[in-house]
Formats: C-alpha cells, sequence, structure tokens
C-alpha cells in the first residue's frame, strides 16, 4: 500500500531563497497557464495542459532565463501544467471550484522529482534533485520516492511523498465501535471511552484577534506590516497543527484498537450554515477527522462502516428500540417508553455500533 508523509524542514537562510525561488516559478507557470487557458477558451477553443505545456517550453520557457537559472529544478513547470490540468478536470466533474490564480504567499508550493530515478531518503537529512541536501526535524523511514512536494506555511518550509509500505497486523481489542461526534465532547464511543473538545480555536481568539488588529494598524506595504503577518499566520498554523494532532490521536486509536467503525455521515457545510454554530462546528474538524481515519483504515487494517446521514442514533432508545424527539439542548435521554435514563452521546454511539452487527 502507499502511504504519505510530510514533515518539516530545516533550513538556513540561502535554502530558503531557493525554496522562494522554485515557489515562484511554479506560479507563474501556473498563472500563465490558466490566463492562456482562459484566452484560448475566449477564442472558441478547447485547450488542454498538454497543448500549453508544449507551446510554454518551445516558445516562452527560452524568453524568461530566470527559470533556467543554476540550481533550479525544470521539473517544477511541468508539475505545475498537471495541477492546473487537475483543478479543471476536478471543476468539470462538479468537484471544486474555478481555477483562481495564486498570490505570491498563499500556499506557495511546487513538486520535483529526479526525472524518473527514484529519490533516496531516510534520516534527517535527504538529497533533493538539483537543489541539493537539506535536513529535517525527524527522522524519514529509509525507502524510495518518485517525486517529492515542497510547501510553505508562514515561514516554515515542509516536504511531503508518498512511499510503498506493508499493512501493519494488529491484533484488535474491540470487534466493533460506534463513534458520535459532537461539539461539546468531540467523539464519544460506544465502548465508554469519551474524547473530550479542547476548542483550540476558541482558546486562541483573543490572541488571534490581538494579532490581527496589529497588523490591520501597520502600514501597507512595510517591513513591520510583512512581520505583523508572519506572527499571525504563526499563530494560525499552531491553532491548526494543535487540532490535527488531537485528531491524529483519536483516530490512531480508533484504527488501532478495533476492527469495524461506525461513524456517522455528517452534513458538515449544512451545520456551519447555522450562524450559531459555525464557529463552534468548524473548530472541531470534522471533515478532517474523516479524512484521517479513511486513510488510516487502509494502515491498519480495520474496515470502515459510515451511517446514513438520516439514521436516528439520537432519537433511538439503545435498550428498547422507541423513538422519540430529542432537542440539542437535552443531553440525557430519557426513553419514553421503558424508561431508561443514559447519556445523549453514548446512547448514539451504541446506535451507531449495532449497524456493523446489521
Amino acid at each position: 500500500m502507499l502511504l504519505s508523509i510530510k514533515t518539516k524542514l530545516k533550513l538556513n537562510e540561502s535554502q530558503k531563497t531557493i525554496m522562494s525561488k522554485h515557489a515562484g516559478i511554479a506560479r507563474f507557470t501556473y498563472n500563465w497557464g490558466l490566463a492562456t487557458w482562459q484566452n484560448l477558451y475566449n477564442d472558441g477553443l478547447k485547450p488542454d495542459k498538454y497543448l500549453l505545456k508544449k507551446f510554454f517550453n518551445n516558445h516562452v520557457k527560452p524568453e524568461y532565463t530566470w527559470i533556467k537559472e543554476k540550481g533550479i529544478c525544470q521539473k517544477i513547470t511541468q508539475y505545475a501544467f498537471d495541477n492546473l490540468g487537475n483543478a479543471f478536470q476536478r471543476f468539470f466533474k462538479g468537484q471544486g471550484k474555478y481555477p483562481r490564480f495564486k498570490i505570491k504567499g498563499i500556499n506557495d508550493i511546487f513538486t520535483i522529482d529526479a526525472s524518473g530515478t527514484p529519490i533516496t531518503v531516510g534520516g534527517k537529512s535527504i538529497k533533493l534533485p538539483t537543489i541539493g541536501w537539506v535536513k529535517t526535524y525527524e527522522g524519514l523511514p529509509h525507502t524510495n520516492c518518485k517525486s517529492i512536494t515542497i510547501s510553505r506555511t508562514s515561514d516554515s518550509w515542509f516536504i511531503a511523498f508518498t512511499y510503498e509500505h506493508e499493512h501493519e497486523l494488529i491484533a484488535k481489542k474491540h470487534s466493533v465501535v460506534g463513534v458520535d461526534l459532537g461539539v461539546k465532547e468531540l467523539a464519544t464511543l460506544s465502548t465508554g471511552v469519551v474524547f473530550s473538545n479542547p476548542k483550540h480555536y476558541k482558546q486562541n481568539l483573543a490572541q488571534l484577534k490581538r494579532l490581527s488588529k496589529i497588523h490591520s494598524r501597520k502600514e501597507k506595504g512595510s517591513n513591520n506590516r510583512h512581520k505583523s503577518k508572519i506572527k499571525l499566520a504563526k499563530h494560525h498554523a499552531k491553532v491548526t497543527n494543535s487540532r490535527k494532532d488531537t485528531l491524529h490521536k483519536i483516530t490512531t486509536y480508533l484504527c488501532k484498537n478495533h476492527a469495524k467503525i461506525v461513524v456517522e455521515n455528517l452534513n458538515v457545510s449544512g451545520m456551519i450554515s447555522n450562524h450559531k454554530l459555525a464557529q463552534a462546528i468548524a473548530d472541531c474538524g470534522f471533515y478532517e477527522f474523516k479524512r484521517q481515519l479513511e486513510y488510516k483504515a487502509q494502515k491498519f487494517g480495520c474496515e470502515i462502516i459510515v451511517a446514513d446521514r438520516w439514521y436516528p442514533s439520537s432519537k433511538t432508545c439503545s435498550h428498547c428500540g422507541y423513538k422519540q424527539e430529542m432537542p440539542l439542548k437535552e443531553r440525557v435521554f430519557q426513553c419514553g417508553n421503558c424508561g431508561y435514563s443514559i447519556d445523549r452521546d453514548l446512547n448514539a454511539s451504541i446506535n451507531l455500533s449495532r449497524l456493523a452487527k446489521a
């Protein structure tokens, strides 16, 4: 199976400059391709990434000598057109919005390879094609990969790549578990385990507001505004990383210890439309939770079962099966038929776990 890994690079100032140049060339190529695609389409033609790539390499690239500067990997332009083609493909399938022009400093990213030769990784140092040796903060698995994607978040650079890995066969403690996601408690399991919601965004909201106000008062284009922008971006990255760390711990625990995991198919976009709960729901990261659960299920060899969106897990009594209305403010399920009393979230998770047996 294929696994992916992403880790932070330990770069000096000259290496950061090289990374910024690569990201700039990738951004220029992508924006040129998008603008040319729009012009050709307006003229009644049907462009594609292969046509744009061929014209760019033969007529545009020779005019810009800075693209062929020493130390610059020439594969980044190829992947920029591939990304543009994939963006249009997702748009035509209705899976994404119309591609937009890239902006400097926002989502700086590029991909390189060694012209078909496998790239050897392992330990805390890696030799990138053309760029040379760079260091990482954590050890990498000793393996080979076909390409490496490098991206920037605030002022930090990261590498990501995929590699082949064998399935990890781990003995499971539980055969089935139901997972009820919520705002008060992030995840309640049918086994009785409860993961509280740290509410990372809410805990850091005051600091984010303060940094945003300081940034807005800086003169546009000044060095002080750039410094305040980096501080604000760092704090946003800290909140994001804290949230992902929490979700990683929960999803890893679930996949390592349970053979079958039943989760809800939540309508997250519909839930966020409620302006009273939008911030709290977005802070939970339900989509990221499901994404991590899906790829870790393949890694650890467990099965994911997604319950129907309209399955009344919270309205059904887990003791007798009686269904009744349950307002969101009521946190204890009191059955009107048998009198059974149980925590609302635990009741829902037990009902979800029974779907695996059914």
